[in-house]
C-alpha cells in the first residue's frame, strides 16, 4: 500500500475518532429542571433572590354565545314556498308544506313557530297554541327563537279570551327579546 494512501487513511480515522470523543465547546449542558425556591435565597455576593411569582389562575373561557336555529336550505326552501301559498291565501296547502319541512328538520323550533303562525291565521287557535309550546321545548338555548314562542302563545291565548295569560306570555317574549 502506498505511503501517501496510508497516511490519508490514518488521518481520516484520527480525525473521526478525535470528531466522536471531543465536546464542541459550543454544546451547553442541559438546563436543569425549573422549579422555583420555596423561601428567598441568596446569590453570590450576598445579594437576596426572591423566589418567581407564582403562576396565576388562567381566566376562565368566555361563555359561548346563545344557540341560535336556522333553516337549513331545503327547510328555508319549503318555509318560502309556504309563505308565498299563504300570501295567496292557501293556508291548507301552505301547512302541508311545513309538514314537509318538518319532515326534514323535526326538531328546528322555527318550523313550528311557523306552522303555528299558519294555524293562527286559519283561526285555529288552540293549535297554534299547541305549536307554539312545542316550539318552546325545542327552543331552549336560543332567546330570540323562545320569544318568538311565547309571542304566538300569547297571539293564540288573547284570541280566545285568555287575556290575562297573554299578558304574561307577552311579558315573557318581551324579557326573552331584550337579552
Amino acid at each position: 500500500m502506498p505511503v501517501a494512501a496510508v497516511c490519508a487513511a490514518a488521518l481520516f480515522f484520527g480525525i473521526t475518532i478525535a470528531g466522536c470523543e471531543s465536546e464542541s465547546p459550543t454544546q451547553a449542558a442541559p438546563p436543569p429542571p425549573a422549579t422555583a425556591p420555596a423561601a428567598p435565597s441568596v446569590a453570590p455576593g450576598g445579594a437576596t433572590v426572591n423566589p418567581a411569582p407564582a403562576p396565576q389562575a388562567t381566566p376562565a373561557p368566555p361563555a359561548p354565545p346563545p344557540k341560535q336555529f336556522h333553516l337549513g336550505a331545503a327547510a328555508s326552501a319549503l318555509a318560502t314556498q309556504a309563505r308565498g301559498e299563504a300570501a295567496h291565501g292557501d293556508l291548507p296547502q301552505a301547512q302541508a308544506t311545513i309538514e314537509r319541512a318538518l319532515r326534514i328538520e323535526p326538531d328546528n323550533p322555527l318550523l313550528w313557530i311557523e306552522l303555528g303562525q299558519l294555524h293562527e291565521n286559519a283561526g285555529e287557535h288552540a293549535q297554534a297554541d299547541g305549536m307554539g309550546r312545542k316550539a318552546l321545548q325545542l327552543a331552549s338555548g336560543d332567546p330570540r327563537a323562545m320569544a318568538s314562542a311565547w309571542r304566538l302563545i300569547a297571539e293564540s291565548l288573547r284570541a280566545r279570551g285568555r287575556n290575562e295569560e297573554a299578558v304574561e306570555a307577552e311579558g315573557r317574549a318581551n324579557a326573552l327579546a331584550a337579552r
